[in-house]
C-alpha cells in the first residue's frame, strides 16, 4: 500500500476516487510512566515514554487506516494527515486520514 503525503504519486496516475479513508487510535497515560516523566520534566529532556506512546498509537492509527483502504480496493492513499486531540484528562485520540485511490501507470 502506497501512502503520500502529497496528491500524486510519481509515476502513476489516479484512474479512480473511492474516498476518505481514516484510522485512530485513543490511549490513555500510565501512572508508573507519569512518575517518571514528571522527574524527567524536572530536569529537562525528552519525554522518552511519552514519545514511545504517540508513535505507538500513530503507527496504529496508519495500520487501521491502510486496512480500511484495503477493504475498498486501493492501491494507495494520497494527502494523508495525521490529527490529534485530547479525549479527556490523561488520555488523546490520534487520528490518520487520506484519500484511497486506485492507481495506474502513466
Amino acid at each position: 500500500m502506497i501512502v503520500v503525503t502529497t496528491e500524486i504519486v510519481p509515476g502513476k496516475r489516479v484512474v479512480e476516487v473511492l474516498g476518505l479513508v481514516r484510522g485512530n487510535a485513543v490511549r490513555a497515560r500510565h501512572v508508573g510512566k507519569d512518575i517518571t516523566a514528571f522527574f524527567t520534566n524536572l530536569v529537562g529532556g525528552e519525554m522518552v515514554e511519552y514519545t514511545k506512546l504517540l508513535a505507538e498509537s500513530r503507527e496504529q492509527a496508519l495500520d487501521r487506516m491502510k486496512e480500511e483502504a484495503r477493504a475498498r480496493g486501493a492501491d494507495a492513499i494520497v494527502s494523508m494527515r495525521f490529527a490529534s486531540s485530547e479525549i479527556a484528562a490523561g488520555a488523546a485520540e490520534i487520528l490518520a486520514y487520506g484519500t484511497a485511490v486506485k492507481l495506474a501507470d502513466e
